[in-house]
């Protein structure tokens, strides 16, 4: 059992000095991309493309929610988006002229990368302005690669890790905020994003009893919690409304039977987990502790 993505990186040159707010990089580029992909994905005859990622229709929206043959997360409203992006290392940083930055966009709709239309967008949005000041940079070059995870439990015995917050992140469990990132509500949550991604846009719903995954997962416990609340916002280009975007980051330590469940804590390095993962929230990144 795997999940597919394909990994993007653009590489850029700062024509004048760009600076990007903390908290704020992933933000700036999701609103500029947005608002100029429709033009690149035309310009390169694929204007459904725009559609498929950004505004199914409702009937392909129908379609989408069929295919999760009743494996949809609880709570969930809109269909998520099939990207994310990864731009935290920019964060209260300011690029220099002349010098080189980066940022990633991981794409879970594997049937086609539009790489064309993703690189058009990136090349429009540098000559647009980037950052604060929306200052100018070059897209220099564009890469891209399958990535394939498997989902099948580690071999051998894990039964200690350390799980790494790497950017805010944001969890509900019975209607209220996650103030703990108890081992099962972390995991269901990372699951139901991986199977639902899976359903909407790859190989199908995960093959998987998940009522029985979450009591395999009730066993893992919390043996050290050193997390803090990291406030952020975004202001909506197309609303000018101001919203928090904030969340948990830091380092817990879980205990317990945990190799089946290692490999879904390493997907969730790509695919986010929590709320508002477009933007690069919830990455997590984990370790085995000895």
């Amino acid at each position: 059992m795997n999940f597919e993505l394909i990994a993007f990186r653009f590489h850029f040159e700062a024509v004048e000095p760009v600076y990007f707010g903390v908290g704020k990089a992933g933000n700036v580029i999701r609103g500029a991309f947005g608002l100029l992909f429709r033009e690149a994905a035309r310009q390169v005859g694929q204007p459904e493309i725009y559609e498929r990622i950004f505004q199914p229709a409702l009937e392909e929206q129908a379609a989408l929610t069929e295919k999760l043959e009743g494996h949809a997360p609880s709570g969930l409203g809109d269909l998520p988006r099939p990207f994310v992006f990864r731009a935290a290392h920019l964060d209260g940083r300011t690029i220099g002229r002349g010098q080189p930055f980066h940022f990633d966009l991981h794409l879970f709709d594997t049937r086609d990368p539009a790489v064309e239309a993703f690189t058009g967008a990136f090349a429009r949005v540098a000559e647009a302005g980037l950052g604060a000041n929306r200052s100018k940079a070059e897209l220099k070059s564009a890469e891209h690669r399958l990535v394939q995870l498997s989902l099948m439990p580690k071999r051998g015995h894990v039964d200690r890790v350390r799980v790494r917050f790497a950017t805010p992140t944001e969890m509900k469990a019975d209607g209220r905020l996650v103030t703990e990132p108890r081992f099962q509500i972390l995991i269901s949550r990372i699951r139901d994003r991986v199977s639902t991604l899976r359903a909407l846009y790859g190989a199908g719903p995960l093959a998987l009893d998940f009522k029985a995954f979450s009591e395999r997962a009730e066993g893992v416990v919390i043996t050290r919690c050193e997390i803090a609340r990291s406030p952020a916002a975004r202001r909506s280009s197309r609303t000018g409304q101001t919203h928090p975007i904030g969340g948990f980051v830091g380092e817990v330590d879980y205990e317990g039977e945990l190799s089946e469940f290692v490999p879904y804590l390493e997907a969730a390095r790509w695919t986010g987990v929590g709320r508002h993962t477009v933007w690069g929230n919830g990455v997590i990144e984990v370790e085995a502790v000895t």
